[in-house]
């Protein structure tokens, strides 16, 4: 018997051109999931799809964007004829900087993409889900969803509002055989690092036991889990990848 066994079903993960993204997709992919690679950038969702095979497929989506959503994932259940996982990875930091240096706007702009866009995905899956009576959604949360961190009020605000969220809803279709669940992660090497100054990546590594940044496939092996029918007894939780950051 293989465990985490992902064979026929079909994975949307958000956020997978790049990044911990790709690495869950590519994981996923490897379980014997059909994977839809979900990104704002087309060129590069195309790519990572070619690169994966297995059926895996580019879904060109604003997450942000409501009628975006909608279209993307009617085309994913034409394309695959079923949606059994929803990876909602795609996020970005923002700006670093103090509350007084940040901008209307790009508070918003955070907001938008990393709790709208989960909010959006997930309403757009739920309905079929729901009708067969099966479904695993994983949610990307952060560690600075319960801490916080300085100089990143708008993430921080948008991590710990996904990680209600998370409980919400898993509490919402309990008795639907739906599984809502989260990871947190500490800080991971990608190219997300870019938007951040060195003084607060050495801030967020100082505060991790294991002294280092976690890598993508690390993420990707907790979200194997939670994606699978293995994860049938849990719901509404938050699973930490913070190499000890956090313990509650």
């Amino acid at each position: 018997m293989a465990y985490f066994d992902l064979s026929g079903q079909t994975a949307v993960v958000t956020g997978a051109a790049t990044g911990i993204g790709e690495a869950i997709a590519r994981r996923l992919a490897k379980a014997g999931a059909r994977v839809a690679i979900a990104d704002i950038d087309a060129g590069a969702a195309a790519r990572v799809a070619t690169a994966i095979g297995a059926d895996a497929f580019p879904l060109q989506v604003d997450i942000a964007n409501s009628e975006s959503v909608s279209r993307a994932f009617a085309e994913a259940l034409e394309k695959a004829g079923r949606l059994d996982i929803l990876v909602n990875n795609a996020g970005i930091a923002g700006k670093a900087a103090p509350l007084w240096e940040q901008s209307e706007d790009g508070w918003r702009h955070v907001i938008e993409i990393n709790l709208i866009g989960v909010f959006l995905c997930c309403r757009a899956v739920i309905d079929h889900m729901r009708e067969r009576r099966y479904g695993r959604i994983v949610n990307i949360a952060s560690i600075a969803g319960k801490e916080g961190n300085p100089n990143m009020t708008a993430y921080s605000a948008s991590k710990a509002a996904v990680i209600a969220f998370t409980k919400s809803l898993g509490k919402e279709v309990a008795l639907d055989g739906i599984c809502v669940n989260a990871v947190a992660p500490a800080v991971v090497r990608t190219r997300i690092l870019d938007q951040l100054t060195p003084e607060q990546i050495d801030y967020m590594c100082q505060r991790i036991p294991m002294r280092r940044t976690g890598e993508p496939e690390e993420i990707a092996a907790v979200v194997h889990f939670l994606a699978s029918p293995d994860c049938s007894f849990v719901t509404g939780q938050c699973y930490d990848a913070s190499g000890g950051r956090a313990t509650y």
